[in-house]
């Protein structure tokens, strides 16, 4: 594969440093409220690499008892999730194409050592809306493909403050994070990669 599937944007530098620091206060504001912890894989109960939570009126968790869901709820706090902050729900008005405003917005916080294995985003039910995922502090190196595991697939730098947007057949695509690339970025005072991961869950 040579290029992204249809329907991948990647929007480089969409946010300008100063909106990045107000992203990343706005993310502060959501872990005050809603603390990060480490999901479980199903089954095997594996620590997953990344810190994770969640705002908006539902929150994707794992964990080895469930499995993947959305649920209204902190797994440790049981307390709801914090609203979406506006500027990711005016982004979402901006690119998403979308009518209906997002219900989920997963917040992964990567080390320098995190990664996320080659993944669908299948848990949603409402595929027309696409995922919307904004990249704060350290680079990476995003890898995504088609709809089939065994699909060729292309890498690229994601740095912070890009936008990429996967509508359309891209919406099911197999996609990851295959490395973090430390100090590219002083937003974060001891380094890392926020993901904010923007997500319509249910057909409205």
């Amino acid at each position: 594969m040579t290029a992204p599937p249809e329907g991948f944007r990647h929007l480089p530098g969409h946010f300008p440093p100063d909106a990045r620091a107000s992203l990343l206060e706005a993310v502060r504001a959501v872990v005050a409220q809603a603390p990060l912890y480490v999901p479980t894989l199903p089954r095997s109960g594996k620590e997953m690499s990344v810190r994770m939570t969640n705002c908006g009126a539902l929150g994707w968790v794992t964990d080895a008892a469930y499995g993947y869901r959305y649920q209204a709820t902190h797994p440790v706090t049981g307390e709801p999730w914090p609203p979406i902050p506006g500027i990711l729900l005016d982004l979402w008005a901006e690119v998403s194409g979308y009518p209906h405003p997002p219900e989920a917005c997963l917040v992964n916080f990567y080390s320098a050592a995190a990664k996320m294995s080659q993944h669908q985003d299948r848990d949603e039910t409402d595929f027309a809306a696409p995922v919307v995922s904004v990249s704060v502090g350290d680079d990476c190196l995003f890898r995504i493909g088609g709809t089939k595991r065994t699909d060729p697939t292309v890498s690229l730098r994601l740095r912070s403050g890009d936008v990429a947007v996967l509508g359309g057949e891209s919406r099911l695509a197999f996609h990851g994070v295959d490395r973090i690339y430390p100090d590219t970025s002083t937003l974060l005072k001891n380094g890392g990669r926020i993901n904010l991961t923007l997500r319509r869950v249910t057909k409205p």
